[in-house]
This record gives C-alpha cells, structure tokens and sequence, in this order.
C-alpha cells in the first residue's frame, strides 16, 4: 500500500467514540515496550505519528489512526506493566475486551512480540484468547535487527512454539530500523481488508 495520508484519529474509552465511517480496522495488542508505535510509524512512513515513549504504560485507550482513508490502525495499551495499578489494568482489560468482542469493522489483530524473548504469558493469553473468538491474528516479531542472520529462524521457531502458534496465522520478522517485514506485513493486510 502507498501512504498518501496517515493521521491521528482519537484516544477513545468506550465504543460511542469509535469513529462510525465503516473502514475496516486493523488492532495492534502486544506488551508495553514491544515497538507497537514505532511499527504503526514504519507502516505509515510517518516518524511521530505514534507517540513512542522510553517509558511503559503510556498508551492508555484505544488510539484510531486513519490510513489512506483505508483503513484505521487501532493501538491498544500495553499490557504486562507492573508499575500500573491493579485497577486501571482492569479497566484496560474490559476495553480491550469489549473492543474485540463488539467491533465489526475488526478484520484482524496484529499480535506484536519481541523477537528476543520467548512470548510472555500475557502474550500467549493473548493469543489463546484470540483463537478461543475466532479473532484473526498475524504474529508480528520486532527487533528483528537484534537477532545475528544465523539465528533468526530458531528465534521464530520459538515464538511459534511458545505461542502454539495455529498454522494459518503468519509470523511476520519486523525491524523498525530496517524495514524488514514491512511490504509482507501490508500484503497481509491489503488482502484482509479487501
């Protein structure tokens, strides 16, 4: 896809902010810290349109980006972080929860992982939580520029493994600092929201 326009939507709580133009919708879930923002601004060719933060816990409602008057990227909060109270992670829970239950313009969750590390339980919840809806998911794994050539394919082995990844749900290697899996990530894309 060519990025002519990419912009901030709104930071909504509850689906009457929702913007109500029909695009389909493309979620991003993953844990704070992940690179889901530095992903959304790969994507969109864009450098600030989501605000990355150096500390966790930032994104705190469903942020809406239109692309192209295409499409929306929907960015949920982080999940995973200690240092929110056991309250508002609560509260994130039922929004994302509700989000996914009731959104009809959802046409897929990207589920972004930190190539690194094996996928946390969160992450693996996550995913079992999206299988369990029949939610469609494509497994994104940053930091792929950390990860020596040599050792890219076991490091995915592992996520697919520690996620029980389903066969149909494709594993995307991404780097932010490379563009690396950018133009397969939006091949998956075009073709779901077609």
């Amino acid at each position: 896809m060519k990025i002519n326009d990419a912009q901030f939507v709104i930071s909504a709580v509850e689906k009457k902010q929702y913007p109500d133009n029909g695009l389909p919708e493309i979620a991003l879930a993953g844990r704070s810290n992940v690179g889901k923002s530095s992903l959304i601004n790969t994507m969109t060719n864009r450098k600030k349109l989501a605000r990355t933060s150096s500390q966790p816990g930032k994104t705190q409602t469903l942020n809406f980006y239109n692309i192209n008057d295409q499409l929306h990227f929907v960015d949920f909060p982080g999940y995973g972080f200690a240092k929110v109270s056991k309250s508002l992670r609560k509260q994130w829970g039922k929004m994302i929860e509700s989000y996914l239950m009731n959104q009809e313009p959802l046409r897929m969750v990207i589920l972004v992982v930190d190539l690194r590390h094996p996928p946390s339980k969160d992450d693996q919840l996550m995913y079992d939580w999206l299988k369990h809806y029949d939610i469609p998911c494509c497994i994104v794994a940053t930091k792929a520029d950390k990860i020596t050539k040599s050792k890219l394919d076991a490091h995915k082995n592992q996520v697919k493994k520690t996620l029980n990844a389903k066969p149909n749900d494709p594993i995307i290697l991404f780097s932010s600092e490379t563009k690396m899996g950018k133009s397969d990530l939006w091949s998956i894309i075009d073709n779901i929201i077609k």
